[in-house]
């Protein structure tokens, strides 16, 4: 019969490694390190392959919202112990995978609030922000219906009803465990015809790959909220002492696969160096934007100011604003530049570069209903991201928008911009 070691700094070691105890840890619970590994193994044991890496996912976001958005971090849920998980699996008669059981007895979820954890957008009409339900709230809206069968929702939006799910079965044309938001097919007859925009391989990889943005500042705070804007550190461009920044970020919620309907924000920053001459104020005329979407049609706009606004820029300052555009392929690309004249010599004008930014919509997968009905088209890849079926694109401009064909949000939309 193997007998186990007693060498104790072995099983530091291990008690580090695997459920990441600190030396304060072992002092307030005053055992072994043997001890502590063997009590900690006898809970938490199935879920030695992802405790750690979602333990320290946890740790980190809650230490970087700790000194950023406080209120979030009392938004959290204590953990849930294995026999709640065991009680969800038995009411929605699916298994739950381990690395999503394992973070719920870390925390489960976060209550119902604004803001929310996962991550949130606004514009002048239109907010979202998406808790992580917690496991009772997620099992009351685990889904059985044809187009989203055994999806269990890991997200939603308050606002919207906007929810990111988890595939517990292959069913439908949906990998298992793959994370998605439901698009519903707008041209379909069929109820059940739902596409589906991939935001996840794993809950491992989906929750982790999110915290990692968070932590490493990927994502922007902005009023206590995590925004999900991707900025790209190549996306900035410097004219004289004025540098001209660009963030991006794709709205599902007002997205579509058919009709081709692709929603994206951009956040715009404007900053003159703090080193600049006071007589090198200025003050923005108008804008020049050249859109060119993935077939390499181009269209190009001008329009007076941004949003409506003529903003004064000084040494020091800066200036944020949003807006919007939609394309009818699943990528395009805008760059522009903007004209300023001087406050100080009146007559001067001159044009300040806006760098080109790419704007591309997640993988998405099309309905497995659309795909198999008579009117579906022959030969349809698994993943339609062929750039080549874009139809004719119909960018949108702060100076030019409409009324989309979508439900209107429930609730307040707070205005953010």
């Amino acid at each position: 019969v193997p007998v186990l070691s007693s060498h104790d700094p072995l099983w530091k070691r291990h008690c580090k490694k695997y459920w990441l105890i600190t030396e304060e840890d072992k002092s307030q619970r005053n055992q072994t390190w043997k001890a502590l590994f063997i009590s900690t193994y006898s809970d938490l044991g199935r879920y030695i392959r992802y405790y750690a890496t979602l333990k320290k996912a946890w740790d980190d976001l809650e230490k970087y919202l700790g000194q950023r958005c406080p209120r979030m971090i009392g938004s959290l849920k204590e953990s849930v112990r294995e026999e709640d998980l065991d009680a969800v699996e038995a009411q929605i008669g699916c298994k739950l995978p381990d690395d999503y059981r394992c973070s719920f007895r870390i925390h489960n979820g976060q209550k119902l609030v604004v803001p929310g954890l996962m991550g949130s957008m606004a514009l002048s009409n239109h907010y979202r922000s998406e808790d992580l339900l917690d496991i009772d709230t997620a099992a009351g809206g685990f889904q059985q219906r044809p187009g989203l069968k055994q999806c269990l929702p890991l997200t939603f939006c308050i606002h919207t009803g906007l929810s990111q799910y988890m595939a517990l079965e292959s069913v439908e044309g949906r990998n298992k465990y793959e994370i998605f938001y439901q698009c519903p097919d707008q041209m379909a007859r069929n109820p059940s015809a739902i596409d589906m925009f991939i935001t996840g391989t794993s809950y491992l990889e989906w929750f982790t790959s999110y915290v990692n943005k968070v932590v490493t500042g990927g994502y922007p705070i902005i009023r206590d909220q995590i925004f999900r804007y991707v900025h790209d550190k190549e996306c900035v461009a410097t004219t004289g002492d004025i540098t001209v920044s660009v963030s991006t970020s794709f709205l599902p919620e007002l997205s579509s696969v058919h009709p081709p309907h692709y929603f994206f924000t951009y956040r715009i920053r404007i900053e003159m160096s703090k080193d600049a001459l006071p007589e090198k104020a200025c003050q923005l005329d108008s804008r020049y934007w050249r859109i060119t979407n993935a077939k390499g049609d181009v269209e190009e706009v001008q329009g007076p100011g941004v949003v409506g606004e003529f903003p004064i820029i000084s040494p020091g300052r800066v200036y944020e604003y949003t807006s919007c555009t939609t394309f009818s392929t699943t990528s395009g690309y805008m760059e522009g530049y903007y004209t300023f004249h001087c406050l100080y010599y009146k007559d001067k004008f001159f044009n300040v570069t806006i760098p080109r930014f790419h704007m591309v919509c997640p993988t998405f997968k099309v309905s497995t209903a659309r795909m198999v009905s008579a009117d579906a088209e022959p030969n349809h890849n698994e993943y339609a991201v062929d750039e080549d079926e874009d139809s004719t694109d119909t960018d949108e401009y702060e100076d030019r928008r409409r009324v989309l064909d979508i439900p209107a949000p429930s609730g307040r939309c707070p205005r953010h911009t």
